[in-house]
């Protein structure tokens, strides 16, 4: 996959793993994706749980076949963070024909949980 010009290159976030049961993704945290306040904008750790979890729906479609698209995303922030990195490690809880249920827990590089989101993704045939 060529993540260029997306959001994700936008944002400094770099693949880690791309399984099917497991996609981690890690992110900086710095300029790029800070709140005024100097701490990691909630923003930015949503956009890196539903990228993750998004690479994990497409693992498991035809993309010949298939589009994913986010349907719903829900995020608790538990931890701030400063600096450093997060890894979103999105997970599968529900894997349909058409619509697939993933839990992305981001930490820090101390495994330290600072957020946790479930996201929804459709999947949508292409129309031939």
């Amino acid at each position: 996959m060529d993540f260029s010009n997306t959001l994700m290159e936008a944002l400094g976030m770099e693949i880690m793993k791309t399984e099917k049961q497991l996609v981690e993704i890690k992110m900086p945290v710095d300029h790029r994706t800070k709140q005024p306040m100097g701490f990691l904008h909630g923003g930015a750790s949503v956009a890196l749980a539903e990228s993750a979890a998004s690479i994990g729906a497409l693992l498991q479609v035809n993309p010949n076949e298939s589009r994913i698209f986010g349907i719903e995303i829900n995020a608790n922030h538990i931890k701030s963070k400063r600096d450093g990195w997060v890894i979103g490690r999105a997970t599968p809880v529900h894997i349909g024909k058409r619509t697939m249920v993933w839990e992305i827990n981001i930490v820090d590089e101390q495994d330290v949980l600072i957020s946790i989101s479930r996201c929804t993704i459709g999947v949508v045939p292409i129309a031939k």
